[in-house]
């Protein structure tokens, strides 16, 4: 893959096991929940015309959409199927280069009988307040059916994926309880990072804060002095819950403190 600019680092963080692009997309299109939908515009032509859009996904990973025949979107839709939905990470709080983002590129189609019904269950189980006018008669469930994903990880990580690989890949198992997680070990264990990345990253960090965590692992940022860095590290063994990933955090600080 072409991730533009490699880490500065080295082949070990490189060879530190992480989600595939595929996967790291799907997770992020989970999580979501709400992008930007980019349609092009019947009163301009060739000009890009973009909404903010709450989707639901199918279990291929297509996002599904609530919309109104009055919307402007929707009749760009019905005039040119052609749209992109652009997914950003949800909660990011740091310099929004450096945050997760998704665009989606494909065709949009409206839904009818069982594949209509289908939606809605999906659709309002995620967007539980769009029974209220789930049933009005100007509203129907659209699919965008992805021909193609751009994946961008943050600064030096980015690149397509293809709409099979995309299909074929599943959320993170971690993905709702990361967030708390990353929250937890921040707040409560700032001692336990600087100790992770000392003896498994071999990294004499003055301070570290948890940025991300997966089945496989997580991603540090570390300070030493007034010198930045970020290093990857892996979990000993595939973690699924949030429990899981307790007691494997645990275990990995009796190790790096020599218990």
């Amino acid at each position: 893959m072409s991730r533009h600019a490699g880490p500065s680092r080295d082949a070990e963080v490189a060879a530190v096991p992480e989600p595939t692009f595929a996967e790291r997309a799907r997770t992020l299109a989970q999580l979501g929940r709400t992008g930007s939908l980019a349609t092009l515009s019947r009163r301009h032509p060739g000009h890009p015309f973009a909404s903010v859009m709450p989707y639901a996904l199918d279990a291929s990973g297509r996002p599904l959409l609530l919309i109104s025949a009055m919307a402007m979107h929707t009749q760009n839709l019905e005039a040119d199927a052609r749209a992109s939905l652009l997914v950003t990470q949800p909660d990011w709080s740091g310099d929004p280069l450096a945050a997760g983002r998704l665009t989606l590129m494909g065709e949009a189609r409206k839904l009818a009988g069982v594949d209509a019904g289908d939606a809605r269950t999906t659709y309002l189980a995620c967007h539980q307040r769009a029974s209220y006018w789930v049933d009005f008669d100007d509203f129907a469930f659209w699919r965008l059916d992805v021909v193609d994903v751009y994946f961008v990880g943050g600064f030096a990580a980015m690149d397509w994926v293809t709409a099979a690989d995309y299909a074929a890949a599943q959320p993170d198992p971690l993905a709702d309880a990361a967030a708390g997680i990353v929250d937890h070990m921040n707040r409560d264990h700032p001692d336990a990072l600087i100790a992770y990345a000392r003896h498994f990253a071999g990294e004499a960090a003055d301070e570290a804060s948890m940025v991300t965590v997966d089945r496989l692992g997580f991603k540090l940022r570390l300070r030493r002095g007034e010198q930045l860095s970020s290093v990857r590290i892996a979990f000993p063994r595939e973690v699924t819950t949030a429990a899981e990933s307790r007691e494997v955090l645990i275990e990995m600080l009796r190790r790096a403190r020599g218990g």
